[in-house]
């Protein structure tokens, strides 16, 4: 019976060498699947998603106002699909999610979505919301802390290395502007900006 995945992390776990190996392996066994990837994370290119060791398969991109569905059946009609894989599943819509779920339930497709849980506020993003409440199985992909705690939080740095607590919710980059942190350090750190503030900073 075909189900909807949510695999979810922090930065830095390998959510995308995951998918690329688990795209290889239906391959490997002669299955066909379908790789998306949101155009938003412009990092590579738009045919392909790459991971942080270098692993790369190819990819179809899509816009916020794409039906998933519609993209997923046209494909399926003209390739039959085993599996449809999805890098960078937090930014995906409401309706996107929605549409991951007909691809389940009405093409009988299973779809792997990976993504972030929070963002570097500690807010859910809309895509990883609406897949922890609509997914049939939901998976932690896991990383640690430089304390040697799993991580399951993200802090951003700006141009300095200091992390920010506030700033837009999407802003597309790696390791040069994200780290990933356990609660503990994320709260310590949410607690020095706010004390940075007011003129006084917990680290001096």
């Amino acid at each position: 019976m075909a189900k909807l995945y949510f695999y979810y992390s922090a930065m830095n776990a390998g959510k995308t060498t995951t998918l690329i190996q688990s795209a290889y392996n239906y391959r490997e066994r002669g299955m066909n699947t379908l790789v998306l990837k949101p155009k938003v994370d412009d990092r590579h290119a738009a045919i392909s998603v790459r991971s942080r060791i270098g692993l790369e398969s190819d990819a179809v991109s899509f816009e916020a106002e794409d039906d998933l569905f519609a993209l997923t059946e046209k494909t399926d009609q003209h390739t039959k699909l085993s599996c449809v894989l999805l890098d960078e599943a937090q930014f995906l819509t409401k309706d996107q999610v929605f549409s991951l779920c007909e691809i389940v339930d009405e093409l009988g497709i299973p779809v792997l979505a990976y993504g972030l849980r929070t963002d570097f506020r500690g807010e859910l993003f809309e895509g990883s919301l609406n897949l922890l409440a609509w997914a049939d199985e939901l998976v932690e992909i896991k990383t640690i802390c430089h304390c040697g705690k799993k991580a399951g939080m993200v802090l951003r740095l700006d141009e300095n290395g200091k992390p920010m607590s506030s700033g837009d919710q999407v802003k597309i980059g790696g390791n040069d502007i994200y780290v990933s942190v356990c609660r503990k350090h994320f709260k310590q750190q949410q607690a020095e900006n706010i004390l940075d503030g007011s003129g006084t900073n917990l680290s001096s």
